[in-house]
């Protein structure tokens, strides 16, 4: 898979109740752009990936590697991981790019990553992460659920194939395909884990998300990005804006 002078990948790791779908729109602009092969997986306790007993952010790292286990195998020796994740997903991509974990990883971009917890807003989570399975009659229930909870209402139809990632049909009844514990991640800890790689990150936001803002980011100490117009899903509001961020790194 690599050659001689070594060939990036590109990771994509989405956020918190979506799945790896959520990157399928941006395909064609990475079939033109994009060199080097591309991978979304799904996160642990998402879409087609099992539950963990207990959810971190180290654990949901470590199932990332594991299924780039296959992958891995076939990377040259100089061959390379850019990593770009989305709100949870850019935890998650900080968290795999530790120096101790040994993942050859080039740099990390980080996109709405929410830096600052209340003490409501985690007890919220908890409460969340404590519900049981919600079954819905219909698939359109669901759907709109789904998309509500992944934070995609208004940018997906219920109908789009994007969304049959996030449900499961079992019995004639339909329920998230997320398992709900997973809300119970907690609030990451950006400073350490900032502090325990030693690639570049970049930290980007759209304009308009209301869940983190640029002084948030600046107080980190690692370049910041702002996406004139967007909300918190910039990655599916402009694909080619959000990879526009991974240019400096090319």
């Amino acid at each position: 898979m690599g050659d001689e002078t070594g060939t990036r990948h590109l990771l994509l790791l989405h956020g918190m109740g979506s799945t790896g779908e959520v990157w399928l729109p941006w395909a064609p602009l990475l079939e033109r752009r994009w060199a080097g092969r591309w991978l979304a997986p799904d996160l642990a306790g998402h879409g087609w990936s099992p539950p963990l007993p207990d959810y971190s952010f180290e654990a949901l790292a470590r199932r990332v590697v594991e299924g780039l286990g296959p992958v891995a195998e076939r990377l040259g020796p100089r061959d390379r991981l850019m990593v770009l994740g989305h709100s949870l997903g850019g935890v998650v991509a900080l968290a795999l790019a530790a120096r101790v974990r040994g993942v050859p990883v080039e740099a990390v971009v980080g996109l709405g990553i929410k830096a600052v917890w209340s003490p409501a807003e985690l007890a919220k989570a908890r409460e969340l992460a404590g519900r049981p399975v919600t079954w819905f009659a219909s698939r359109d229930e669901a759907a709109r659920r789904y998309l509500r909870v992944s934070g995609l209402a208004g940018l997906f139809a219920p109908d789009h194939p994007v969304v049959d990632a996030g449900l499961r049909r079992e019995d004639g009844r339909w329920r998230l395909a997320m398992d709900p514990a997973a809300f119970a991640v907690g609030e990451p800890r950006l400073p350490a884990l900032l502090a325990a790689t030693d690639v570049p990150v970049l930290l980007a936001r759209g304009e308009q998300d209301p869940m983190v803002s640029d002084a948030q980011l600046k107080e980190l100490g690692v370049p910041v990005a702002t996406l004139p117009g967007l909300g918190h899903n910039a990655h599916v509001e402009d694909p080619e804006a959000v990879l526009a961020l991974l240019d400096p790194y090319l």
